[in-house]
């Protein structure tokens, strides 16, 4: 009899595990394995402060980002005190799975069926990796953090199958050495409706690698011919292709992660991937942790309801960030012109700062007023089109 099972090894469901091991509670995490989640790999200084992530961890320092509109003009915002760091999700993800395990988490390998439910306790019933057989474990309580489309949530949280998302796509490409207008610290961000009709593409390094994809949800699109359009325009197309990747991304956390008795979502599986950016590690790594306080305090009360402090705390502390970068891509993704004068706002260097500072800390910079009013008025002239869209 386990307390918890946690149902994924990513970085929301590792984080959970460990959490929970750490604590003293008997916990399980199975993990499919083999599985690479297609990801530009950013982690902010906050993440690698909280989580305690070694430096040897990290593939690249980004101390540049450059925003490319659809008429390919750009602007480049240099990253001031401090650096993001790239991770490689192959091994990322795995130092992390590794570490709950080193915690005292038993590791499993398998894909999750359902949960049993003939006993006293529930059972997660899985399909081993090594022998294609079923097994059937006990436990206590339940942390899905199965991915975007999760099995957990579809099975058990009402509402878990409604989740918005976009499907993301990329290419991990040999770096080049010189040349193309490629730099090993700089991010580069492509709004452009024939790379992405409704998000963006990137190029992202990864030391050796790279990584080059796009994003949407718009069905039909051809995700790999604007990757290969994404590569020419950013003259990546002769690098050599080490693997390639898609998956399903959340936009959109859900109104409810548990089901009022044993079972709670993290991660992609709650919908925890920040609007505009489609940023998730940093928040499926928070969401674990919250995951693993309210299954804690389940334990602990033997009440049920505590299992809503895992979206009662997410929620307290990325609410107001989620609204805002959610109301920013309505405003800005819908059109060419729009995107154009998307990239024109990123010239205001208020608009820099306070975005770096914002995405650093994972908080709403709130200690400079006269910014935001500036940014606001230079806002609402580009939406109601009183200046034109290049005017910066």
């Amino acid at each position: 009899m386990y307390d918890v099972v946690v149902i994924g090894g990513g970085p929301s469901g590792a984080t959970a595990a460990e959490d929970l091991a750490r604590s003293g509670h008997k916990v399980a995490m199975i993990d499919r394995a083999g599985r690479i989640k297609p990801c530009g790999g950013a982690i902010p200084p906050r993440l690698i402060a909280d989580f305690a992530i070694p430096e040897d961890q990290l593939v690249a320092h980004i101390t540049m980002a450059r925003m490319i509109s659809p008429t390919q003009r750009s602007v480049d915002m240099a990253i001031e005190n401090g650096f993001i760091g790239m991770v490689d999700r192959e091994h990322f993800d795995e130092f992390l799975r590794h570490r709950a395990e080193g915690a005292g988490a038993t590791r499993l390998t398998g894909t999750f069926v359902k949960v049993d439910r003939d006993g006293p306790n529930p059972s997660i019933v899985y399909r081993e990796k090594a022998s294609g057989e079923l097994r059937s474990i006990p436990t206590r309580l339940i942390i899905g953090a199965d991915g975007a489309r999760s099995a957990v949530a579809r099975a058990e949280v009402p509402g878990g199958s409604t989740i918005p998302y976009v499907i993301a796509y990329h290419e991990i490409i040999e770096a080049p050495q010189t040349g193309a207008g490629y730099d090993p610290v700089r991010c580069d961000v492509v709004y452009d409706g024939d790379i992405s009709p409704d998000f963006y593409g990137w190029v992202f390094p990864h030391g050796k690698q790279a990584s080059v994809g796009m994003g949407t949800g718009l069905s039909g699109f051809d995700l790999k011919a604007a990757t290969a359009a994404l590569r020419k325009a950013s003259g990546l197309s002769e690098c050599r292709t080490i693997r390639r990747e898609g998956a399903p991304i959340p936009l959109k956390p859900l109104d409810r992660w548990d089901n009022g008795k044993d079972t709670v979502l993290a991660g992609d599986a709650a919908g925890v991937v920040a609007p505009s950016s489609g940023e998730g590690i940093y928040y499926a790594m928070f969401g674990g942790r919250v995951a693993a306080s309210a299954a804690a305090a389940c334990l602990t009360t033997g009440r049920a309801s505590d299992l809503k402090l895992a979206r009662r705390l997410f929620m307290r502390e990325h609410k107001t960030v989620f609204r805002v970068l959610a109301s920013m891509q309505n405003a800005y993704y819908r059109s060419n012109d729009r995107r154009e004068r998307f990239v024109s706002l990123c010239h205001d260097v208020d608009v820099q700062r306070l975005t770096f500072e914002a995405y650093m800390n994972k908080a709403i910079v709130r200690s400079r007023p006269m910014a935001h009013v500036r940014i606001g008025l230079k806002n609402l002239a580009h939406l109601t089109g009183i200046v034109r869209p290049d005017y910066v």
